[in-house]
């Protein structure tokens, strides 16, 4: 599992993830990321472009976005809300693209 990082160091998905205010929302979230580690997808789908959205349900509805890299590596790249999940998908893609070009398998 990896955690993308921008350029300059930043890391979206795991500063999204600490500035939750719902503990039980992060802690939700960080239960099926561990799941999805051990390979279980769990209410997941494709949105396209190699990029996947996790869904957690619980509060407004999280969302984790990331895409699969090889058999084992799941690049997690940001989070956000259904009411927010159009710029979530648009950002990811964007997250996605640099680490591809930045990043030489």
């Amino acid at each position: 599992m990896e955690v993308y990082q921008t350029a300059d160091g930043k890391q979206p998905f795991a500063n999204w993830l600490r500035g939750l205010k719902d503990e039980q929302a992060r802690s939700r979230i960080r239960v099926r990321i561990a799941r999805l580690q051990l390979g279980n997808l769990g209410d997941c789908k494709s949105v396209g472009g190699g990029l996947l959205e996790l869904r957690i349900d619980h509060g407004p509805g999280y969302r984790v976005y990331f895409a699969r890299r090889g058999d084992t590596l799941v690049l997690l790249l940001c989070g956000g809300d259904k009411r927010a999940q159009a710029r979530d998908i648009k950002q990811a893609r964007a997250y996605l693209t640099d680490y591809e070009q930045r990043v030489k398998p």
